[in-house]
């Protein structure tokens, strides 16, 4: 009674090999697909068969690796998000009282008094890796984290504003999307993502 789950195992172990070598190409198979006949009648390979000799293995160990990185470029975003060229940025600036650049005019009301601020309109990082602030000029963002380009702002108005605060916000970051072309049946993402109702 014993033998019997052994025996019924060997038999199913043993089936089992009459299907596994079916699951890849045959030697047949590689060797008929090698060529294929061309519209003029001729033949074009579409890989070559090599035999693997001592002589061919020594050839290859002392070939570099195919490395997409090698071919690419190592281009991993960095572990904090930077600003890039193309990316829609906007930038607040806040004083802390009335009558600087960016608040109103000084009034004698009483209740006036406080911080002000001034949003200045949403604007693509240009080619040379700026934007416009006024009364700070050009200021290079590209490749900068947005902490530091508030801190430059800053920098840029201390004197001309009154102790002025800077936020500086990617609003859309072209600069780290993939564009992926080729045939396909699905339609392109919306910048702003899909929907259920989108499929």
């Amino acid at each position: 009674m014993r033998k019997l789950p052994l025996v019924l195992l060997a038999v199913t172990a043993m089936s089992g090999c009459t299907y596994l070598p079916a699951a890849g190409p045959t030697a047949s198979a590689i060797q008929a697909g090698a060529e294929v006949a061309t519209a003029d009648g001729g033949l074009l390979a579409r890989y070559e068969i090599i035999d693997v000799t001592p002589s061919v293995v020594e050839a290859l160990r002392g070939r570099p690796l195919d490395s997409l990185l090698a071919s690419f470029g190592d281009h991993r975003p960095s572990s904090e998000p930077v600003i890039g060229i193309g990316d829609m940025v906007s930038v607040s600036v806040w004083e802390a009282g009335s009558g600087g650049l960016f608040s109103g005019p000084l009034v004698a009301d009483r209740f006036s008094a406080g911080s002000k601020s001034a949003l200045i309109p949403e604007q693509p990082v240009g080619r040379d890796g700026a934007i416009s602030v006024p009364y700070a000029g050009r200021i290079k963002v590209a490749g900068r984290r947005t902490q530091d380009v508030q801190a430059l702002i800053e920098n840029e108005l201390a004197g001309k504003a009154i102790q002025p605060q800077v936020l500086v916000s990617v609003t859309r970051p072209i600069s780290q999307a993939v564009t992926v072309t080729g045939e396909g049946a699905a339609g392109a993402l919306a910048g702003d993502g899909d929907g259920l109702g989108d499929r």
